[in-house]
């Protein structure tokens, strides 16, 4: 039943709307995520310079609310369901979404407002109502992220650090669920300054301790690297396959787990940038378009080399990444494996916990809201440990491709406003 939902969501139509809107929005903008790359990275930089720790903790929130579980098993899944093609499909999903991110970026910074306290109210919720003025259609896409919150970003990062941990360690589920829970209670309480404070740390070690790892094991396996990078190609156009359903397959895969990796056009980038101090819509804009370059094209593609140059059996789940690491790693391998998925499990909740509450605010911004909500996600975290991976990760696929509908189509009829920083002048103008 949950896998004829998802194919009803995931239809071509979608597809092809995430794909036409990042193209259109690449076209638009000269395909600013490549022709000025050089540019973003000065600004990037000077940005940390001058206000570093308040814009790393927002960065880092963002980044790890889309470098969890998606970079690991996500990857495996994709190689299992759409074969090596899939992982090409990720990489255009990537070239595409850097665009994306950043339109949402743009207008959410555009159209963001700060409510009595001075929390800022944010993200898609934002610029579907004041900017299409559609108080409706905020409250749903309010409603579908607090959904997703609690799928993807919770429940199925749990039952993945559950799965692992349990696997390599042989502790029960159950009781890795309650220690998460009790973590994300602990972090969450302090709302987003803290969970910035925790990110800030856990997500280098986590994403610093796996790449190096990966890139370990390619380069142990380096004879192989032209193999799978050929795989790569002529699996993403059925070259050597039997026929368009294959390539479908492929085409599919890709795109579905490569939102699910960086979740460009679902709006969650703009909604933790939101809670920025910086009123730059452009550097935050920016920024977005690097996270999606380190979490897709760093961190998924180095995934996907080091299982195809290792030759271990593709399979779902965390196994292939664990077999992996065991060549380098001998014995540790599986244990490694775990612990880097149990971190970013943990990171990626702590992201989506940003993004859930201020959906929570844009719909009651009573303080009891958000508090409640604080303590169903934790709640949430424990439940999760003890699902099946692959029920939770359809029910993920499903909340995606929700959220993506009204966001991705806000960003087409909001698409004047989406501009460059050389045009500055002009948005402030039009702003007047």
């Amino acid at each position: 039943m949950l896998e004829r939902i998802n194919s009803y969501i995931w239809n071509a139509g979608l597809l092809v709307l995430l794909l036409g809107t990042g193209t259109f929005l690449s076209i638009k903008t000269g395909f600013f995520q490549i022709r000025r790359a050089g540019f973003i990275f000065r600004s990037i930089k000077a940005s940390l310079k001058q206000n570093g720790s308040s814009q790393w903790k927002i960065s880092a929130s963002a980044l790890a609310a889309a470098m969890g579980t998606g970079n690991i098993v996500g990857v495996t899944a994709a190689l299992a369901i759409g074969g090596p093609g899939a992982i090409f499909w990720m990489e255009i999903s990537a070239f595409l979404g850097m665009m994306l991110t950043y339109g949402e970026n743009v207008l959410a910074m555009r159209f963001r407002r700060r409510d009595k306290d001075g929390n800022a109210l944010g993200g898609p919720m934002a610029y579907l109502r004041y900017g299409l003025g559609s108080r409706s259609l905020a409250a749903v896409y309010a409603v579908l992220c607090i959904f997703a919150s609690l799928g993807m970003g919770n429940m199925t990062q749990s039952s993945a650090a559950a799965n692992a941990l349990s696997g390599s360690f042989g502790i029960s589920p159950l009781f890795i669920g309650v220690c998460i829970g009790a973590f994300l209670l602990l972090t969450v309480i302090g709302g987003v300054k803290s969970i910035g404070s925790a990110v800030q740390f856990l997500l280098p070690l986590a994403a610093a301790g796996y790449m190096l790892t990966a890139f370990a094991v390619i380069l142990v396996n380096y004879r192989n690297i032209p193999d799978a990078i050929g795989r790569i190609f002529t699996g993403a156009f059925g070259i050597r396959q039997a026929g368009a359903g294959a390539i479908g397959s492929a085409v599919s895969a890709g795109l579905r787990h490569g939102v699910f990796s960086n979740e460009a056009g679902l709006g969650s980038s703009a909604l933790i940038h939101s809670n920025s101090d910086d009123n730059d819509r452009y550097l935050q804009g920016m920024w977005s378009i690097a996270e999606v370059f380190l979490d897709t094209v760093v961190c998924c593609t180095l995934t996907a080399l080091m299982v195809l140059t290792s030759g271990v059996p593709i399979e779902m789940g965390a196994g292939p990444v664990a077999e992996a690491f065991s060549i380098v790693l001998g014995d540790w391998g599986s244990t490694g494996a775990a612990v880097m998925i149990a971190l970013f499990a943990v990171c990626t909740m702590l992201g989506w916990c940003c993004c859930g509450e201020m959906a929570v605010r844009s719909l009651c911004s009573r303080k009891i809201a958000v508090s409640a909500y604080r303590v169903i996600f934790c709640i949430c975290g424990i439940i999760g440990s003890m699902g099946a991976l692959s029920d939770i990760w359809t029910l993920s696929d499903i909340a995606n491709g929700l959220m993506a509908i009204p966001n991705l189509l806000a960003l087409i009829l909001l698409s004047r406003y989406i501009t460059l920083p050389e045009r500055q002048d002009r948005v402030q103008k039009c702003g007047k």
